[in-house]
């Protein structure tokens, strides 16, 4: 094929393998690319061998006749069969075709061949020996043409491909006559150029390739960043819809159709389907539908992440049930009106509203019941003040809160706590209709911003409002000013109680025969800077406070001195609050010691002990130790008959009410009744508040062993002694004087629960 050609056909060959050599570098780019087709590669290859081939036909030109020269031809022979067998896979790689296992092998076992006789001198033994050469050639040449024309028959060819098909033919065409043609001159020249136009066409094929491999990779970074995008506005967004049309106009940008459109629908478990298609019923390539069902994926896991999102919320700053905002929500929302009214100088009023007779329903019809009362009052609470800025919320089990911004005047706000009051009456839970309680407090320009001092303001008028049975209350200065005096009051008692300005007076208790003190009560007082408060004064802030326990047990130690100081039983009032205590019992046994416990007896109220569950084991533990326990106040409560019998009870104490009515025949009934009732359970009785010599003998009349009061002595820090006449009402005080401890009793009508009998010792002054 090689032969003597023109200067200008070996410049064109020399210049068409360095353009071929340049395309491949471009094609390398290609395949060094993300995708890395196979393609690529075996257009890169093809490119490559026929680059060799072209330079080699320029080389032959330049070297003159030698062994250089022959071999250049030799490897010259080589290339155009490597080249013709390439073709093979770099066609099914390319257009696709069928398995070209026994095409590939055919056409190389006739190059090998012909490869073989290449140096075998042919021309001694046949006298064709040019036809078999050719022969050689263009028979594996036919069987690689066969293969592309079966796979371009299978193929829809584009415009490039067919361009690429006429270049193919123009090649063989000028390669097949480069073999027949013997013309020595004609020959080698179509020898030298056969490969060019094939060559164009494949380089342009390449560009061609090389162009859209550029746009894929291009519209490949468009749709990651699209879909970047698309991801961080989904933090940001908080719409599912919103975000769904963000991700439709991408897809529609990136894509070029503005046919797409998108749909989002829930299913179950909060989950949730987007999909993004073409209207037109655009046949989109595989990356494009891949990217249409990345951003669907973005939109759908976003619209569950806000699903989510919501429910928390609503988990954290609504009550499930009412789906009223709850006290958290409550407190921001106050706070924040209370920040905004202090800038605007506007007022800001909280209205408490507690749901009377809740429990009484839940007792009474089940929790069901109670649950759709506390949405009625919510959906009443909602509606209740059209007019007004206002926030409802739940903020407690049966307590509700209105928060009203630009607050009207007091006047107007009693209007409202009255209208909230008197427009819900459900009557769904038996006669006793169900009501509200309204309390309400105002934020004025100028107080300093708390809002848990409005919050306990407006609850301290809703429970003025319950106590005092209005109904509603507003907190105003009036009652500013008594809660202002309870809060120093409460800081007085607490500084008392932690300065230990707490102390015990005694007040005896003495036979109502002999008016022999048998017994002293230790009673509480507050020494407050010199001056003695009763407990009438304090009591039930201490208890309400919590203060009573540390109160309680600084008395039962001071008992406990008196006890070995006077050789006297003693007596204390133990309050409810101080039994319910985790540890009431260590507690009392500290204060009290661990010996003399048959010495102590322990007075409670008769509603401490029916009401507080944990009172009676604990004093069941106390008076097995020996200590008695007295029903202070009895007659009072709400204890029956049978319960009496239950309790672990040793005496009771006739209240100072029924000893004023002695003087009438209902009053005398009713201390007969406890008398008789104290002798058939074998209980001692003590009458207290004694004032008249007439009570006095009425009471030891009926049977009354014990009495006590201020006619035979009224409390004091040391051991009052009955002076020479009763009738007088006088004590004398004696000095204490230093005694041994011993054994003495407290004298009982009866008999002991266990059968046995106290001793008594008798003191005479």
């Amino acid at each position: 094929m090689l032969g003597t050609v023109p200067a200008w056909v070996t410049v064109l060959q020399l210049l068409a393998a360095g353009l071929v050599a340049g395309f491949c570098a471009l094609q390398w780019v290609w395949w060094r690319g993300e995708v890395r087709p196979a393609s690529a590669a075996w257009s890169l290859a093809w490119s490559l061998v026929m680059s060799l081939i072209l330079l080699a036909g320029g080389l032959f030109a330049l070297t003159t006749p030698g062994s250089v020269r022959d071999v250049l031809v030799f490897v010259h022979a080589q290339l155009v069969a490597a080249f013709l067998v390439m073709a093979i896979p770099t066609t099914r790689a390319i257009a696709g075709g069928p398995k070209i296992r026994y095409w590939l092998w055919a056409s190389i076992a006739l190059f090998l061949v012909r490869a073989g006789l290449w140096w075998v001198p042919l021309d001694d033994y046949l006298a064709d020996a040019d036809v078999l050469a050719a022969a050689l050639l263009l028979i594996p040449t036919a069987v690689v043409v066969s293969y592309v024309v079966v796979a371009v028959g299978r193929t829809q060819l584009t415009g490039f491909g067919s361009l690429l098909v006429v270049a193919g033919g123009e090649s063989l065409a000028i390669f097949t006559a480069s073999v027949v043609v013997q013309d020595h001159t004609l020959g080698p020249m179509l020898g030298a150029l056969w490969a060019i136009p094939l060559a164009v066409g494949i380089e342009v094929l390449a560009l061609y390739r090389l162009r859209d491999a550029q746009d894929a990779a291009a519209r490949q970074n468009r749709m990651r960043d699209a879909l970047a995008r698309l991801a961080n506005a989904a933090w940001f967004v908080k719409d599912a819809d919103g975000l769904l049309l963000t991700a439709r106009d991408e897809a529609r940008t990136i894509l070029g159709d503005p046919s797409i459109e998108g749909s989002l629908r829930p299913i179950a478990r909060d989950r949730f389907v987007t999909e993004l298609f073409s209207s037109d019923k655009v046949e989109h390539p595989a990356q494009a539908r891949t990217f249409l069902i990345d951003l669907a994926q973005i939109v759908s896991a976003a619209a569950e992440r806000y699903q989510l999102s919501e429910r928390l919320h609503v988990t954290a700053f609504a009550d499930p049930l009412t789906r009223l905002p709850n006290r958290r929500a409550v407190e921001e929302h106050l706070l924040a009106m209370l920040e905004r009214a202090n800038v605007e100088r506007t007022r800001v009023s909280l209205i408490y509203c507690d749901l009377d007779g809740f429990k009484r329903v839940n007792d009474s019809f089940g929790h069901a019941h109670g649950d759709a009362l506390l949405v009625r009052v919510s959906d009443y609470l909602r509606n209740a003040l059209p007019e007004h800025d206002s926030y409802v919320g739940r903020v407690g089990g049966d307590e509700f809160v209105i928060v009203l911004a630009r607050a009207p005047q007091d006047v107007d706000l009693v209007v409202i706590a009255r209208s909230i009051r008197e427009g819900f009456t459900d009557r769904n839970g038996g006669s006793r209709p169900a009501r509200l309680t309204v309390g309400v407090a105002t934020w004025l320009p100028g107080d300093v911003v708390d809002a848990d001092a409005l919050v306990r303001h407006a609850d301290t008028a809703m429970l003025e409002a319950k106590r005092s049975r209005s109904g509603f209350r507003v907190f105003d200065r009036a009652l500013r000013r008594r809660v202002e005096a309870e809060r120093h009051q409460r800081a007085a008692l607490e500084a008392a109680v932690a300065d230990g300005h707490f102390t015990a007076y005694f007040q005896p208790i003495v036979d109502a025969e002999t008016l022999e003190i048998v017994q002293v009560e230790a009673l509480a007082r507050w020494d407050h800077h010199g001056q003695l408060i009763l407990p009438a004064d304090w009591l039930e802030l201490a208890e309400e406070s919590g203060l009573i326990v540390p109160i309680g047990l600084e008395v039962l130690r001071q008992a406990r001195r008196a006890l070995e100081r006077f050789q006297m039983p003693v007596s204390v009032n133990i309050a409810a609050r101080q039994l319910a205590e985790p540890d009431a019992l260590e507690q009392i046994e500290t204060a009290w010691g661990d010996a003399f416990w048959e010495h102590l007896t322990l007075e409670i109220t008769e509603s401490a002990l029916v009401q507080t569950s944990s009172a009676v084991p604990v004093l069941s533990e106390l008076r097995a130790r020996g200590a008695r326990i007295a029903v202070d106040d009895f007659g009072t409560g709400y204890s029956s008959l049978a319960r009496i019998a239950r309790l672990p009870v040793d005496e009771l104490k006739i209240d100072r009410s029924f000893v004023r009515d002695m003087g009438t025949e209902r009053g005398r009934g009713v201390v007969r009744a406890i008398v008789a009732l104290a002798s058939t359970h074998g209980l001692a009785v003590v009458a207290e508040g004694v004032e008249t010599p007439h009570q006095l003998t009425a009471l030891a009349e009926m049977g009354v062993t014990r009495v006590q009061g201020n006619f035979l002595g009224r409390a004091a820090p040391n051991l009052p002694v009955r002076g020479p006449r009763p009738a007088t009402g006088a004590t004398a005080i004696v000095a204490e004087r230093n005694r041994t401890l011993r054994a003495i009793g407290v004298p009982t009508p009866n008999a002991s629960r266990d059968g046995s009998r106290l001793a008594t010792v008798r003191r005479r002054g």
